[in-house]
């Protein structure tokens, strides 16, 4: 048995802590500063990890290893299985049209481009981050607003600052499941707390989105549906994470959002000319204007309403117990690790739930996809084929990054810098979530970032008396956050609004709401960690 270490480096916790930040220092510097692509920094900084933990915490060979490939297995199952399978659905779409169709239906919902920002970015956007994530919600969210008319610039602006409060639910709950697990907090725990302080920008975000889109004057006249928006995504997000799954969290948060705003009458009312004039200052797609068939709109709504009835049933008792006698558990081999106290750590033991994942049940809704909108069965095939190629830097790099995290987090390099950092006391409440925003905005991923920092901050809330279950999820809450700046996300909405090379440009325009809706979230787990809003807290 391999016991960890606390103080291996001379006795001391300061010096242990400064070498064990040496894998987290290494990609942070690569990612940051030389720029490199993020998975060849995930491999640099997992080597970095092995020998750290082989040199220096006298972690046997044999067992440094095999907790690396135990990481390598959970990112591509069950993490990166739900993003492959969530991106095939939609990558069938686009191959049948019936994306554009949903664009186009997207587009008759409202003339009035504030309410079509709503719509799309945030309702919108927050399904593709329910389903995929990882930068697809900026990408298509960016090019739908564009083809409505919308400057580049705006576009791209309002869809990244939209891609904040369903980050931490997103791609089937993959960033909440990734933190449960590397923390050993029970997922409904984790879960229920983010979704005690995510439904709180939800509230803000709408409000932020009008202000972006036609500034004093859009706040003045549509404020109400925004509102509205707001607090029924922030209402479904909150009882769905808490009450029912995290999964769902998004989907139900997303649909309620866009039936409030619809329903509400001033946002049906056509936008005065002077507001569409202002606003809309790029080039209208042509086929904005082209009348689909209802049977058709039906097929392009249908992928989306078959995730969330499998979802569903895959939630009633009698079939998640079912689903549940098919996962796997199992002692890993060549890993016998106890924690510092002598006790064994739970990766002794890998679970691999086979069908009550998220990424089997997409698979399911995408063969039901397939049937729906007559795509042939080789066809489909070649899609998730492509699927995977056009992912394979995505896999690799969540793939190392949980490797370089399981191997810090059970050669005891975490829990040493988690012991040091609780130095700080009180003040980490206020602290934590800007670890997580920086590790997002470094990585672009919030499963990243709670893949690295996550055992960290439960360590030091243990030692400084803080709720363990608040600082894991302070550390996505404020992920979320970092999103918007980060250097994969700007990338990738230059590249779908046609502004390649003008990251600079983006950033200086989403860095202050950044920066702002931050202190908001720091400020909620501070008070959160007091009585002031300690009831909050399951």
């Amino acid at each position: 048995m391999y016991v960890q270490e606390l103080e291996p480096v001379a006795d001391s916790l300061a010096l242990s802590a400064l070498v064990a930040a040496l894998p987290l220092a290494v990609v942070l510097i690569l990612l940051g500063a030389v720029r490199m692509k993020a998975h060849l920094a995930g491999l640099i900084g997992l080597a970095v990890a092995v020998l750290v933990a082989w040199f220096t915490y006298g972690m046997p060979i044999g067992q440094t290893l095999s907790s690396g490939v135990q990481g390598v297995l959970f990112g591509v199952f069950p993490i990166m299985w739900i993003v492959v399978n969530a991106l095939w659905v939609y990558r069938m779409t686009v191959r049948t049209h019936h994306f554009d169709i949903l664009r186009r239906s997207f587009g008759r919902l409202s003339d009035d481009p504030r309410i079509q920002a709503l719509v799309i970015a945030f309702c919108f956007g927050a399904l593709l981050e329910a389903l995929a994530g990882f930068g697809a919600p900026v990408a298509i969210c960016s090019v739908m607003l564009v083809a409505l008319g919308f400057d580049p610039v705006k576009a791209a602006v309002v869809a990244l600052v939209a891609n904040t409060a369903p980050v931490a639910f997103g791609a089937m709950g993959t960033p909440v499941v990734t933190l449960s697990q590397v923390t050993g907090v029970p997922l409904e725990t984790v879960a229920s707390v983010v979704g005690r302080q995510t439904p709180l920008l939800a509230l803000v975000v709408p409000l932020v989105l009008i202000w972006l889109v036609d500034g004093r004057r859009g706040l003045r006249e549509t404020w109400m549906p925004a509102l509205v928006c707001g607090v029924a995504f922030a209402a479904a997000q909150f009882a769905v994470s808490n009450f029912v799954s995290a999964q769902l969290a998004d989907i139900a948060a997303a649909l309620v959002g866009a039936a409030a705003l619809i329903a509400v009458p001033s946002a049906r009312k056509p936008a005065a000319e002077p507001v569409r004039a202002a606003v809309l200052t790029g080039t209208r797609s042509a086929d904005l204007d082209q009348e689909d068939p209802r049977r058709e709109v039906v097929r392009a709504y249908a992928p989306y309403a078959l995730i969330v009835l499998i979802f569903s049933i895959a939630q009633i008792p009698p079939v998640k117990d079912l689903f549940a006698k098919a996962t796997l558990a199992f002692d890993w081999p060549f890993l016998d690790v106890a924690d510092s106290e002598g006790k064994p750590v739970g990766a002794n033991v890998f679970s691999l739930p086979i069908i009550a994942t998220g990424g089997t049940l997409v698979l399911v809704a995408g063969v039901f996809t397939a049937a729906v909108l007559g795509v042939r069965v080789l066809d489909s095939v070649r899609e998730w084929g492509a699927t995977v190629h056009e992912l394979r830097y995505a896999i690799l790099t969540v793939t190392s990054v949980l490797a370089l995290a399981y191997v810090m987090n059970l050669s005891g390099q975490a829990a040493t810098i988690g012991y040091f950092v609780a130095a700080a006391g009180a003040g980490l409440a206020f602290l934590s979530p800007m670890l997580g925003w920086f590790g997002v905005a470094v990585s672009g991923s919030d499963t990243s970032a709670n893949a690295l920092f996550g055992a960290l901050q439960v360590t030091a809330a243990h030692e400084s008396g803080l709720s363990p279950a608040l600082l894991a999820a302070a550390n996505s809450s404020g992920g979320v956050l970092g999103k918007m700046i980060s250097p994969q996300n700007l990338t990738i909405a230059c590249a779908a609004v046609g502004l390649a090379g003008r990251e600079g440009d983006l950033l200086r325009k989403v860095l202050p709401w950044s920066a702002a809706l931050l202190l908001v979230m720091c400020l909620i787990v501070m008070a959160q960690s007091t009585s002031v809003l300690g009831w909050m807290l399951p």
